[in-house]
């Protein structure tokens, strides 16, 4: 029986000629691409890490110990690399002895096999509070399982069969301020419930019909992987196709409903555009009794009609959305912002950069999620500046960036490293893995450096902040830090960014806290340069876990360090 790496090999060699081609084409469509946008060149470049990792990185996570846990599904067939001998899955059938999650070390590009023993086929997780990644539903037999995995040098998965009580395939997480995890929606699910199982309240199913009202129709589930977004104020803003709610879970009430997205478009999948919680910005706080909570603001961008999965499965691929829509929550009476990107885009992740930039990436310019049905892979990044307000043209917030040369689209992931890189991986359109398809099943992973790694400008560096520093809500923060030259100090801020599990375009739990600055940078005797601020002042603005912290001057984001934001006991 020929070996794994044998098969993967020969079956390499035999592509080879295609691959070649494909990637020509790729190239050239690319050059005809940035001809047309009538751009000379573009900011930010590409590097690949990893030819391949063994999987397809359907399911990404950035742990506090800076390695990514990332698989895809364990029905794939045969995986590109296999499990540690006596590790092999047995069922009634077969057994299988390849592994479909690995462990990668960003820093050495290192690759570890991890034993996972049900189907996380579109599943969902979160990071809980002590850095454990907690993950959630699946396919099939794996659709009630919760699974752990730690962040530690030799752990592995760990699965409870029966973590939750409904059935989750295509559900979202969020992290809420108590520390447990909310999981909502799921194919035919219109309810939500919550993980771990610690109380009573946690042994019951919370009904949803919102859910259930906005699908296209009743008989197709078509807005799965909801947007979950955690308010300012602790309640949870729901989205799914065109229109969103604010929810107080505890109670099972919908506070509040906003009006519809303009555009008459769908978000949700197989229509996947995307969402983030604009940079929340904490005003000072002079004492302990004082307390002030910023708006929270949220970024949709992409989509397709909501017909258009539809079409693409009889061969019709019809333009993807190119329109973004920002939506205060908090306003006594919201309305949208639209604004237009440059490109059309289709199952594009967006991810907030350390600077509170957004970046969106990969993706597709026509049809939908699902097997086989996109097309004109969108190879260029864009860059999204929410901070900018240009009096005449607002479209001057997005700039098109360096474009990749491997397409991403169905069952792409991209992740924020704490060096200010974004990895990129994943992209398996087919049914199994594919290397001979229109879009092969793409096993690589390469990172994205944004603009801000290429500036000639200096780079400030954090000094004194232990990695895991232990943070309460309002406690004092001082960062001391170094920089070659001189401090603008009109621009200095600290960020703080919740690690995300992004999957299907989702980047669930990702949060941007701008933190409150007590005074002005200040000279150390040393040499160096301090600056003092506050944590944030409550866990409906920061839930408890581990944050990457950044120090950011003059739009040139340090190196981020782990803090850890512990619950009030």
């Amino acid at each position: 029986m020929l070996s794994n790496s044998t098969i993967f090999a020969m079956s390499k060699a035999a592509m080879e000629p295609k691959i070649l081609v494909f990637l020509l084409l790729v190239s050239y469509s690319s050059v005809l691409f940035n001809l047309a946008l009538g751009a000379q060149t573009y900011q930010g470049k590409w590097k690949l890490l990893k030819r391949s990792i063994g999987i397809s990185a359907m399911h990404m996570a950035l742990l506090p110990n800076e390695r990514i846990v990332t698989f895809d599904r364990t029905d794939f067939g045969p995986s590109n690399i296999t499990l540690p001998q006596g590790k092999c899955m047995k069922d009634l059938q077969s057994s299988d002895c390849f592994a479909h999650s690995v462990e990668f070390d960003p820093a050495t590009r290192a690759v570890r096999p991890l034993t996972i023993l049900s189907d996380t086929w579109c599943s969902s997780g979160a990071l809980s509070q002590d850095g454990t990644l907690v993950q959630s539903g699946g396919y099939r037999l794996g659709e009630k399982v919760v699974r752990y995995f730690k962040p530690c040098m030799d752990c592995d998965w760990e699965e409870d069969q029966n973590g939750l009580l409904s059935p989750r395939w295509y559900a979202s997480n969020q992290i809420l301020p108590d520390g447990k995890i909310i999981v909502v929606g799921g194919r035919y699910q219109f309810t939500y419930e919550f993980i771990p199982k610690a109380s009573s309240s946690d042994q019951r199913l919370y009904q949803l019909p919102f859910l259930k009202e906005t699908r296209y129709s009743p008989l197709v589930s078509n807005n799965l992987y909801p947007f979950l977004h955690l308010s300012t104020d602790g309640n949870l803003f729901v989205f799914a196709n065109d229109r969103g709610i604010l929810l107080d879970y505890v109670n099972n009430k919908v506070i509040r409903t906003y009006p519809v997205m303009p555009g008459g478009f769908s978000h949700n999948y197989p229509s996947t555009g995307s969402s983030v919680l604009l940079p929340l910005k904490l005003l000072s706080t002079d004492n302990e009794n004082n307390t002030s909570t910023p708006d929270a603001e949220v970024l949709i961008c992409g989509g397709t009609p909501p017909d258009s999965n539809e079409k693409a499965n009889i061969g019709i691929f019809v333009p993807a959305s190119r329109y973004c829509g920002r939506l205060i929550i908090t306003a006594a009476s919201p309305e949208w912002e639209m604004e237009e990107m440059p490109i059309n885009r289709v199952m594009g992740d967006m991810i907030m950069l350390p600077t509170g930039d957004v970046l969106i990436i990969n993706g597709a310019a026509k049809g939908s999620a699902g097997w086989g049905v996109a097309r004109k892979p969108v190879l260029n990044p864009v860059l999204y500046r929410p901070a900018d307000n240009p009096s005449s043209d607002k479209n001057t917030r997005f700039e098109v960036l360096s474009p990749s040369m491997i397409p991403r689209l169905y069952h792409s992931t991209a992740q924020l490293l704490s060096d200010g890189r974004v990895l990129v991986g994943g992209s398996n359109p087919n049914m199994n893995y594919n290397f001979s398809a229109l879009y092969p099943t793409e096993l690589s992973l390469e990172a994205f450096y944004p603009p801000y790694l290429s500036s000639t400008k200096p780079r400030p560096s954090i000094l004194a902040v232990r990695p895991g520093l232990k943070l309460g809500y309002k406690q004092k923060v001082s960062l001391e830090f170094t920089l070659e030259g001189n401090v603008n100090q009109g621009d200095v801020y600290v960020t703080m960014v919740a690690p995300s599990f992004t999957t299907h375009s989702i980047a669930m739990n990702q949060r941007l806290l701008v933190l409150a600055l007590d005074e002005g940078v200040k000279k150390t005797p040393s040499g160096n340069y301090l600056v003092k601020g506050y944590a944030p002042e409550t866990a409906a603005l920061a839930p408890p876990g581990y944050y990457q912290l950044f120090l950011v001057h003059e739009g040139i984001p340090s190196k981020g360090t782990w803090v850890h934001i512990k619950q009030s006991s």
